[in-house]
């Protein structure tokens, strides 16, 4: 038959061990974890350099001052029509096509181009020339999609006349 326990007796590790185990662990995951290590010292060093850090740290000290001045201007009559414009901007964006916004950025990017290309060869374009210009098929489909955002747009505006009433 075995003995009765009569007595345990607790291993206390001594602090001196703790921290060296605690510094091994250390050790170890700065070795697993390299390349991200290095990549967030590069990310603070630039940080400091450019006195972000620094910024950061003051900001933070002095954030009860600084949240007390955000919510007054927050609650200004002007910033509650900014939050909701920029809430209503986010809304629309999240609806446009990417595509089709991209299309309509490159078209419009390219119209400033030609834009800038007139004014600055100071070109002044007769009747003629313009409405030589209008039978492009360029011109057609400019003039087509502003016809078709035209009606569009005054379908929304129709529509947001009779949901109103």
């Amino acid at each position: 038959m075995a003995k009765a326990i009569r007595s345990i007796k607790k291993q206390v590790p001594d602090k001196h061990q703790e921290q060296a185990d605690a510094l091994a662990d250390i050790v170890t995951a700065l070795a697993d974890n390299r390349d991200a290590i290095m990549t967030t010292m590069d990310i603070l060093k630039n940080l400091h350099e450019m006195g972000a850090l620094h910024a950061i740290s003051a900001a933070l000290q002095k954030r009860n001052d600084i949240g007390y001045i955000a919510v007054q201007q927050i609650d200004q009559p002007g910033m509650h029509n900014i939050i909701k414009n920029a809430m209503n901007t986010m809304k629309f964006l999240g609806s446009v096509n990417a595509d089709e916004l991209q299309k309509l950025l490159n078209g419009v990017s390219n119209g400033f181009t030609y834009m800038n290309e007139s004014i600055e060869k100071n070109e002044e374009r007769s009747l003629w020339q313009l409405s030589k210009t209008m039978r492009t098929p360029e011109a057609k489909a400019a003039i087509g999609s502003m016809s078709a955002f035209m009606q569009g747009l005054g379908e929304g505006f129709l529509d947001k006349k009779h949901s109103d009433h």
